[in-house]
């Protein structure tokens, strides 16, 4: 697999020196020069492969012989082990549940593949390394528990102090042995901004070899591509093409969408739908880019003002405005359209809703009602409502009974350490 960097400047690299980098030098994204389809026999009977199969066929398809075929099966299987089940909802919207792993978010997906990934070169070269992450919710929690205790990896978490959820602050501030967690007293854009400064510090990167876990490594990116072809390997008896809306904040996973689109899986459209942090919809409508300081929803996994992911998406899309627009749909909702919609829709179907998965429904519904002509649409739904129980007990009139994996973190003492937005308080962090 080779990587060219989105802003070209430096030479391209194999998937191993992209994952370890994170980075280009350039800091632009790592992207793969080509984008190679799947068998087409493979997707005529993708019905009858198992969710292992189907994200090992697309893995070996994109990365080549970097990693025997044994070798990466024991990957996949460690990795992807849990199910992400397709749920009807009504007739026309049907949700891709992508909260069954251990932190309880679809985020889960990326970050064990990318930490068995990492661990199994680490001990080819008998090495260690310092991962940074910075999170608005899900990540951290998702990073922490797919890197914990795996050999040879530390880790150090930068999340917004007081702008995520109970829960998901428990999930990454819970943990100890080999995850830190740094409460940073900003919004997540500068979380991404220390993150993306320590990269490009040469002090640091020589001294602690640091590589990234958010979706700015292209290994987070991979198996987000995994679940669309399996959403579609469970709905594709019923006959009927398919779109799917994916709830947005730094756009990676809308990313995993497209690189499943492009490898040969049979996608219509997509709908990026976002909370109130409209960057990319207002791109969508304009054609202007225009990154401004996020603000704070309900739905806080998504409040991101700059968006790191969206060269990808441009790059994904031949860098052309037409084909783009004719590609993705972009949809923005604000907090109470978000708490109508998840009353309504329990009230309506049973089904409770995450806010995040709310504001996909949204988007999907306004879409289909557009351009339907018998879509059926598959909305992300991107975390488990409990983990937003604080938001979603009041608004449905009920409480949640809290999955096992919560409930075993409510009672433990959080564990932080308060940090700054200046840089220089942060490098010496680090370097201490």
């Amino acid at each position: 697999m080779e990587l060219y960097s989105t802003k070209g400047q430096v030479e391209n690299v194999n998937f191993q020196e992209a994952l370890f980098k994170g980075l280009p030098d350039d800091n632009g994204l790592y992207m793969p020069t080509n984008i190679p389809k799947l068998d087409q026999s493979f997707i005529d009977s993708i019905e009858n492969y198992s969710f292992q199969e189907i994200a090992f066929e697309i893995t070996k398809t994109l990365i080549g012989d970097e990693i025997p075929v044994d070798d990466l099966k024991t990957i996949i299987d460690d990795a992807v082990n849990f199910e992400a089940p397709v749920v009807k909802v009504t007739e026309d919207i049907h949700v891709l549940e992508l909260f069954h792993g251990p932190s309880l978010a679809f985020k889960d997906f990326g970050a064990r593949f990318m930490s068995r990934v990492m661990s199994y070169f680490l001990q080819k070269k008998a090495s260690e390394i310092n991962i940074l992450v910075a999170t608005s919710g899900d990540t951290g929690s998702a990073v922490a528990q797919g890197f914990l205790g795996m050999p040879g990896i530390n880790v150090t978490i930068l999340y917004p102090s007081g702008k995520v959820s109970v829960n998901q602050e428990k999930q990454l501030t819970t943990l100890g042995q080999n995850i830190t967690a740094l409460e940073v007293d900003g919004v997540f854009d500068d979380c991404q901004k220390l993150v993306k400064e320590a990269f490009l510090d040469n002090e640091l990167t020589e001294k602690l070899n640091l590589s990234s876990a958010n979706s700015i490594n292209i290994a987070r990116l991979i198996p987000q591509s995994f679940y669309y072809a399996w959403a579609y390997a469970q709905v594709k008896k019923l006959g009927r093409k398919i779109a799917f809306c994916t709830p947005s904040g730094n756009f990676g996973n809308i990313c995993g969408g497209l690189i499943a689109f492009k490898m040969g899986i049979p996608i219509e459209w997509f709908v990026a739908a976002t909370n109130a942090n409209d960057v990319v919809p207002e791109y969508l409508r304009t054609k202007e880019f225009t990154p401004r300081p996020s603000v704070a929803t309900i739905s806080n996994a998504m409040d991101v003002g700059n968006p790191s992911n969206f060269p990808r998406v441009l790059a994904l899309m031949d860098n052309d405005y037409r084909t783009v627009i004719k590609k993705i749909v972009g949809k923005t909702y604000s907090d109470d359209e978000t708490k109508a919609c998840m009353k309504s829709v329990e009230q309506d179907t049973g089904y409770v809703m995450c806010p995040h998965t709310a504001v996909g429904y949204l988007g999907m519904k306004e879409v289909l009602a557009e351009r339907g002509n018998d879509i059926l649409g598959i909305v992300l739904s991107t975390a488990h409502p409990a983990k937003f129980n604080d938001i979603v007990d009041d608004v449905i009139g009920k409480e949640l009974q809290l999955p096992a994996k919560l409930e075993a973190i409510v009672n433990k003492e959080k564990i932080s350490i308060p940090m700054t937005t200046d840089f220089t308080a942060f490098k010496a962090f680090l370097l201490k």
